[in-house]
């Protein structure tokens, strides 16, 4: 900027013969510090203070400075590259020249100023933002102007201003005291934190509690100790009385969770549970309080709430009520059963061809694979049978694959067989595999419907066709309606009897379950109606998203009608009814610090309650403890992405790690974790353990073989038995006391694999319980048995993915395969501390047994459930055995049993070929 105190600017010669370049900027100190702006009225100032945003754009030929003041956008067109960047230069820098002289002239003020903010006390942006809040008004906007620009101060006015100013203003400095402040803390506390919640606190741990951002997220480990931090975190801003007990909130996820941190919290304290200030709940529990300290008295809940069957019969029954009052409805609810039981997924989506299949429930005949229709039909697709049954829901006569000869009398008799036929018209239709611009995934596909096209105009057949891309697009079936309907087909749906019991139990039963997640999850989001079609766009099949959309939308607002009529709630309207009282002012919240335990289990609901919380007080903190490696709840509404991106959405602040586990020893923790980092999307960690690796410490045990079923059953018990049997061999190295025994954990991904029924066995060394995986998230026990590591539907990766249906209404899957799958394993690994036993099908491994094989090598043991030596264990994908087999030219060899995944076999051509790739 020139030193004069005027400085004119306006754009090049020859830009001023165009309109755009009519203008003229000064830049002038002695009309008090006003940028004077010329476009057309020379008497338009415009104050330094309202100029909020300056940039350049460039055109055709010329560049433009434009800049914002008071809402509007002022364009100083006509300028080349170099001087439309000098004047913005110009401008910002005659911009923060004015701020410092509003600063400067206030320095009575600066001095004078009590900011309230010892020395020795950790520094969020909020703490320094507040002590602004206390000088005069023209110096804090100045300071909190858009474009005010610390690095523009001359360094001797910068060294006079006070030193909590200079951090305020240079985010650098706050951070190097921050730092000193944390390391000076880390030797004062060394006390305190060496025995606290009856433990010594970890480097990490310690960091953690002493760190006071606005916005803190302590991404943890499993067993790393994260109640204890959360413990140390309160027993610490306490003890340096930077809050009043009453000024937290600690949040928890379920009540045995928020009782025992409760207890944990007194105990640190000191104090009994009942006196304890501090406000330790869950989130539905807060939310019921807030709503009854604004209505003054506790809201009714529901007799249904809270107990799925419970709340599952109330659904039910507004369904039944509404398919006998509202034709619509009853129609959308058949076509969902009927005509959309299961989405149109193509086979891109899927790992492998066996997966598809599974998926599709298809059933090789005659070597292809079908899909039965309620028509009784088989036939060879998902849209087929879309196709199919929409054409037995309406009462249209036709045949499947017919049988037609062509009339050609200048050669043999030929046959063709179109997918439908319809005798009441002699129609012909044929749904062909082909994308919007008429090309196929199938080699050769679009010449073979092209002959076919020309094959029926030939023969002079009423012929017309649909195609995949309208399966894609969802207008499939109303192509159809309008086909048949334009040859004079009268539709007639059949009677609701014959539906019911023609579709199968399984597929309603299904469709419940959707419908009763779905609902929750519309009204805890205030989901409407254009927002679920809106998302059923994004779907692979867009049809049925459409159809569902519609059905989940009326239901849940019947579901909604019905509480109100009986004025009363369930636990989706404790978060959303509480969030609007807060929103609304209604409610006022009396936290400063809010602390949330198991945070990768957030839903958005639970965010947004936190962060109306949070926005009614603006030096209000949160501190969020989790791991996002065991977020497994996606189906209750769990966002992962919150945690995953938690700056993103609650602004910036502190992210720090525990990465030392007091569970594992460090071959399981180091396997788990490299095996679920495998996921680029998780957060990295480095995670080391208190405890020694175990050499060996994971054994693989596979049960079966190819003629029987496995029996996990009697594999489990076996293994227990003998794991039993060899810990009381050793019970001088364990045992303490006479009556001690070991725990062992025993999981399974679903109840139907539960081997105890309910009644584990007992023994003299081992203490058994048995669970599901998601129900042993956060315990721990020294042995683990995990039950069917295998493919499968019932297996791990489970194979019976989340309906797509559930995207309407809760977070988006994520793009990496089976991601919360491969998070629920994890958390069933990282409940061992000495061991873990695979039992896995000896046919069909779990692809997750040969990650770990990948990973740890040889520390991976196979043996058999009584302890011997897996005997032909294949060398190469280490999951297989090595079997008798025979070639087609009739020669016997002996290969691996996983036969295409891995192709070893002891020929000495593989042999030699194996021990190369081996060496290199």
């Amino acid at each position: 900027m020139a030193t004069a105190s005027r400085q004119t600017y306006r754009p090049a010669p020859i830009a001023r013969l165009f309109r755009a370049g009519r203008w003229e900027l000064v830049l002038d100190t002695d009309r008090n510090a006003n940028v004077r702006v010329r476009l057309g009225d020379p008497n338009a100032d415009i104050q330094c203070a309202d100029i909020t945003d300056i940039s350049i754009s460039k055109g055709l030929i010329w560049h433009t400075v434009q800049f914002k003041a008071l809402g509007q956008t002022h364009k100083l067109a006509g300028l080349s590259r170099r001087s439309a960047n000098a004047l913005a230069a110009d401008l910002y820098t005659f911009i923060n020249s004015y701020l410092f002289g509003v600063i400067d002239g206030e320095r009575p003020a600066l001095s004078a100023a009590n900011t309230g903010l010892p020395r020795d006390q950790y520094l969020a942006v909020s703490d320094l933002n507040r002590a602004l809040s206390d000088l005069p008004k023209n110096i804090a906007s100045a300071l909190r102007h858009p474009l005010f620009d610390s690095q523009l101060m001359p360094d001797a006015f910068r060294a006079s201003l006070p030193q909590w100013l200079k951090m305020a203003i240079t985010p650098a400095l706050r951070h190097d005291h921050n730092e000193a402040f944390v390391s000076a803390e880390h030797s004062a506390l060394k006390n305190f934190f060496d025995d606290l919640d009856g433990r010594s606190l970890s480097h990490q741990q310690r960091e953690a509690c002493i760190r006071l951002e606005d916005n803190n997220l302590l991404v943890a480990s499993a067993g790393s100790g994260k109640s204890a931090t959360i413990v140390g975190k309160l027993a610490y801003v306490l003890e340096k009385k930077l809050y009043e007990p009453k000024d937290i909130l600690l949040l928890a996820f379920n009540k045995s969770a928020a009782d025992e941190l409760k207890g944990r919290i007194a105990k640190q304290l000191g104090v009994n549970e009942a006196a304890l200030e501090c406000r330790v709940t869950t989130f539905h529990a807060l939310g019921r309080s807030i709503i009854q300290d604004v209505s003054g008295r506790p809201p009714k809940l529901a007799n249904w709430a809270g107990h799925p069957a419970g709340e599952a019969k109330a659904i039910q029954d507004i369904i039944q009520t509404l398919f006998d009052s509202d034709p619509e409805f009853a129609a959308l609810w058949t076509e969902l059963l009927v005509v959309h039981p299961k989405a149109d997924m193509p086979v891109e989506h899927f790992d492998r061809q066996a997966d598809y299949d599974r998926y599709t429930s298809a059933r090789r005949r005659n070597g292809n694979a079908t899909i039965g229709a309620l028509s009784g039909d088989f036939v060879k697709s998902l849209q087929e049978q879309k196709i199919a049954n929409w054409l037995w829901l309406n009462s249209v006569d036709f045949e499947y694959e017919k049988q037609i000869e062509v009339d050609d009398r200048n050669s043999s008799p030929s046959f063709v067989h179109p997918d439908f036929y319809y005798p009441q018209t002699d129609s012909i239709h044929e749904h062909f595999a082909l994308n919007a611009d008429g090309s196929s995934p199938f080699a050769n596909y679009a010449e073979h419907a092209r002959a076919k096209r020309q094959t029926y105009a030939q023969m002079g057949r009423d012929f017309f066709e649909t195609t995949s891309a309208q399966a894609t697009d969802g207008s499939l079936i109303d192509t159809l309606r309008s086909a048949l309907v334009e040859r004079g087909y009268g539709l007639q749906a059949r009677d609701w009897s014959e539906i019911k019991k023609a579709i199968e139990p399984v597929v309603i039963d299904h469709c419940n379950k959707i419908i009763s997640t779905s609902v929750k999850h519309v009204r805890a989001r205030q989901l409407t109606l254009e927002a679920l079609l809106e998302r059923a766009e994004t779907l692979h099949d867009k049809a049925r998203g459409r159809v569902f959309a519609r059905v989940v939308s009326a239901i849940a607002q019947a579901y909604s009608r019905k509480l109100a009529e009986t004025e009363e709630i369930d636990f989706d309207s404790m978060i959303g009814d509480a969030t609007r009282l807060i929103e609304t002012g209604r409610y006022q919240s009396p936290f400063s610090l809010i602390l949330v335990d198991e945070f990768q289990d957030i839903s958005e609901p639970n965010a947004n309650l936190i962060k109306a919380l949070r926005s009614q007080r603006s030096s209000c903190k949160i501190f969020a403890v989790g791991d996002d490696w065991q977020s497994i709840y996606r189906f209750a509404g769990s966002d992962i992405s919150l945690f995953t991106r938690f700056e993103d959405h609650f602004g910036q602040g502190w992210v720090g790690r525990l990465e030392q586990t007091y569970r594992c020893n460090q071959l399981i923790a180091e396997t788990a974790a490299k095996f679920v980092q495998r996921n680029p999307a998780q957060l990295k960690k480095e995670v080391r353990s208190s405890r020694s690796a175990i050499p060996r410490s994971i054994r693989v045990v596979p049960v079966g073989d190819k003629e029987s079923r496995p029996d996990f059953n009697q594999a489990c018990q076996a293994v227990l038995e003998r794991l039993d049997a060899a810990l009381g061999g050793i019970a001088e190295q364990w045992r303490q006391d006479p009556s001690a025994k070991l725990k062992v954990l025993v999981l399974w991904r679903y109840n139907r694999l539960d081997p105890f029924e309910g009644r584990a066995p007992r023994f003299e060394n081992i203490n058994v319980t048995g669970m599901s995986f998601h129900r042993a998230k956060g315990l721990e026990a020294d042995y683990v048995v995990l039950l069917d590591i295998s493919e499968g539907d019932y297996g791990v990766p489970s194979q019976i993915e989340d309906d797509e249906l559930l995207n309407l209404v809760i977070p988006r899957p994520e793009t990496f395969a089976y991601a919360e799958e491969r998070r629920l394993f994890y958390v069933a690994l990282t409940r061992a501390i000495r061991g873990v036993y695979l039992l896995t099908h000896n046919r069909q491994p779990s692809r997750y047994v040969q990650e770990l094989c990948q990973i740890a090598g040889d520390d991976v043991m196979f043996e058999t459930a009584e302890g011997l030596a897996v005997e032909d264990q294949c060398p190469d994908c280490k999951v297989g055995r090595i079997v008798p087999k025979r070639s087609r030219s009739g020669s016997s060899f002996k290969a691996c049993n996983q036969f295409p995944s891995c192709r070893y076999n002891e020929s000495n051509e593989t042999r030699v070929d194996h021990q190369r790739r081996r060496a290199r």
